[in-house]
């Protein structure tokens, strides 16, 4: 089959959907199809080889939002639309770029979502006249929900299924201001039925958004995401007895919760050469907030116990959890599944989550590490203590996320779903 998978770039930060579509469509080249990566808006930045390669940049960022501001920019000469997506120009762009807050682009997501009915129609007419002159292809994969105003025209004029994957979008939609909310909302059920079938990676996500969009069951397919354990190594527990948090580095994750839940466990007296090392994206906004908790690591005289590690490469990322002991990010928002526990899981890491949205679908099953409830700094300091007081368990559950990669998500298992899922269509 040719599939043609489009996933939007996050311009300098790490995207948990970049890395998943990367693996993907990398697994299903392995397995002998003609998977491309079409990246969109900015340039994709992964840990690990780009499978997008010299493509064109489809929907450059700084067009689409140059079409949003400056109505005569919508017909600007093709010279000067080709020059805004030349990529360096889109890497400088991203380099500067702090991270897109919902409230700042409410306008522009509508547009966004209209298809060829909003001010970026040039764009998407574009896009669709490329996969023509290529020939097509057998199916087009999208990335997430908040691209669903392309499906109409990729389907009439392509001929072809659309799968739409349903990542997390929730949250960005639901933070629009509240009359943007809901249109946004009305615009992407109103699309759906250009998607031949939904892609959800948990039990949990799969009704949220079923029913935030009005959609029967028989529309959404369940499918993990995966991951290619390459280069994760088990930890052997010989360092210093260590909590791991990986993830970007914002209050959504939890961030917050884990250094408060460190502090409480430091300060009982039991576990005086307990560490904490935090590690993921962050960017300018990130950094802020990360400040903001060093002052008050610092105030409770436990700065230099705690270690930060941003924006690692794979290696680096791989290195950093064969260190840890145990694992969480707390996430505090409609998490929809969580790459990072699949990373902490081929790294015989276990894992402590809190009980909400997919991570006992993730946990629990496999019996990879433990569940809290509720999610707070206190609750997760007395889930954490638990863990560490059971060497044995920790090792045990430790291995079972091992197998659990190697049997449920490990990426080839799960692009073949995936692909199984484009033949039927």
């Amino acid at each position: 089959m040719k599939i043609i998978q489009l996933t939007p770039g996050a311009g300098a930060m790490y995207c948990g959907n970049c890395l998943r579509d990367n693996a993907m469509v990398s697994s299903m080249r392995r397995q002998g199809h003609d998977a491309i990566m079409l990246p969109l808006y900015l340039p994709l930045t992964l840990d690990e080889n780009d499978l997008s390669g010299d493509q064109p940049i489809f929907f450059s960022g700084i067009n689409v939002y140059l079409e949003q501001v400056i109505p005569w920019m919508r017909h600007m000469p093709s010279w000067f639309h080709r020059m805004m997506t030349s990529r360096w120009l889109l890497k400088l762009a991203a380099g500067k770029a702090a991270a897109t807050r919902p409230a700042q682009v409410g306008a522009l997501t509508l547009s966004m979502l209209r298809g060829e009915e909003g001010n970026q129609a040039r764009e998407l007419d574009e896009l669709v006249q490329f996969l023509e002159s290529t020939g097509g292809a057998d199916v087009i994969c999208l990335s997430n929900a908040m691209l669903i105003g392309m499906a109409r025209q990729l389907h009439q004029r392509l001929k072809i299924p659309v799968v739409c994957m349903l990542q997390g979008e929730d949250d960005f939609l639901d933070a629009l201001p509240p009359a943007e909310s809901r249109e946004a909302w009305n615009l992407i059920s109103d699309r759906c039925d250009a998607v031949a079938r939904f892609v959800a990676p948990t039990r949990y996500f799969a009704g949220k958004m079923g029913e935030r969009l009005q959609l029967q069951d028989s529309r959404i397919e369940i499918i993990p995401n995966g991951l290619d354990p390459a280069g994760f190594r088990a930890t052997d527990f010989s360092s210093p007895k260590t909590i791991g948090f990986f993830a970007r580095m914002c209050p959504e994750k939890g961030l917050d919760n884990i250094v408060r839940a460190f502090i409480r466990l430091r300060g009982d007296g039991k576990n005086q050469d307990l560490r904490l090392a935090i590690g993921g994206s962050c960017g300018p906004t990130d950094q802020i907030f990360v400040n903001e908790l060093k002052k008050e690591l610092n105030s409770a005289s436990l700065l230099s116990d705690v270690s930060f590690h941003p924006n690692l490469s794979r290696a680096e990322k791989q290195e950093f959890l064969s260190r840890l002991h145990v694992f969480s990010v707390p996430a505090n928002y409609s998490e929809a599944f969580g790459l990072y526990l699949l990373e902490a899981m081929a790294s015989g890491v276990p894992v402590v989550q809190p009980e909400v949205c997919g991570f006992p679908e993730i946990v629990s099953p496999e019996q990879v590490g433990w569940t809290y409830s509720p999610n707070s700094p206190d609750a997760l300091a007395e889930a954490l203590q638990m863990a560490l007081d059971q060497p044995d368990e920790r090792i045990k559950r430790g291995r079972n996320g091992i197998k659990a990669i190697a049997h449920t998500y490990h990426i080839d298992a799960v692009s073949t779903q995936y692909l199984n899922l484009f033949q039927s269509l």
